[in-house]
């Protein structure tokens, strides 16, 4: 089965609770991605997740880091956090770029899968930011300039749009319901397997000798709603495609 590394997907929250003339500041980690890898640990991949707050520093900076890894996911992480490690932000020294990096992996055989959500493709109020980058380049879709979610809080299914690939050809044709996804544009060498109002919800690319995937929503909340994530296709879907990209 594949080695995979997942970055972001988690979030830190500083709050502050106040009773009546009393205040109590408080932070808690919050990691959104516990079912998406209890499934594909479940289905026998290993998993590293490197959760947000950790990507900027310890993120692979070297193809030699990248090559522990069959299949890299990027999901709900902008593209600052993985451009700025410290040498760079706090130590305004050059390093290796990462998006660089990964477009030579792929290009050699990787394997590399991004998912939807507020900070992934361009993002809330563009954000996300990697529209232009060298990760859009080797992704199936192309990347709008401007904030590029569509909310769907009444629920809107994807369905496959072909069976003639082994990513869904076991899966059901109409998906249970999520609640957002990023708008995209397939590129020319695409293959859409699903999608959502007529977008691209599931895309896959071959770039040179290795593979990438583009899933428009989320691995979890909130677009991800417990309909989804309680699917029988949720593990399989996911599994599969892990298993793809790793070849």
């Amino acid at each position: 089965m594949a080695k995979v590394l997942l970055a972001g997907e988690s979030w830190v929250s500083a709050v502050v609770d106040h009773k009546g003339y009393d205040a109590f500041p408080h932070t808690q980690v919050h990691i959104g991605c516990a079912k998406f890898l209890e499934v594909l640990r479940k289905a026998g991949h290993d998993v590293t997740h490197l959760k947000s707050h950790d990507v900027a520093e310890e993120f692979p900076l070297t193809r030699q880091e990248l090559d522990n890894y069959d299949v890299i996911i990027l999901s709900d992480i902008g593209s600052n956090t993985l451009l700025l490690p410290p040498q760079v932000f706090e130590d305004g020294r050059p390093t290796a770029n990462r998006f660089t990096l990964l477009k030579e992996w792929v290009h050699d055989g990787g394997g590399l899968m991004m998912a939807g959500g507020y900070l992934s493709f361009q993002g809330f109020q563009g954000m996300a930011n990697y529209a232009g980058t060298a990760i859009e380049e080797i992704l199936p879709v192309n990347i709008s300039r401007w904030d590029d979610r569509k909310e769907t809080p009444e629920g809107i299914s994807g369905h496959l749009t072909t069976h003639d690939h082994d990513i869904v050809n076991n899966l059901d044709d109409t998906w249970p319901i999520l609640l957002g996804y990023q708008i995209l544009e397939p590129k020319e060498d695409a293959h859409v397997l699903a999608e959502i109002e007529g977008n691209p919800l599931l895309a896959i690319r071959t770039v040179g000798q290795g593979r990438t995937l583009a899933f428009a929503s989320d691995i979890s909340p909130h677009w991800a709603p417990e309909e989804f994530m309680s699917w029988n296709g949720y593990q399989t879907l996911f599994d599969n495609c892990v298993t793809w990209l790793a070849r």
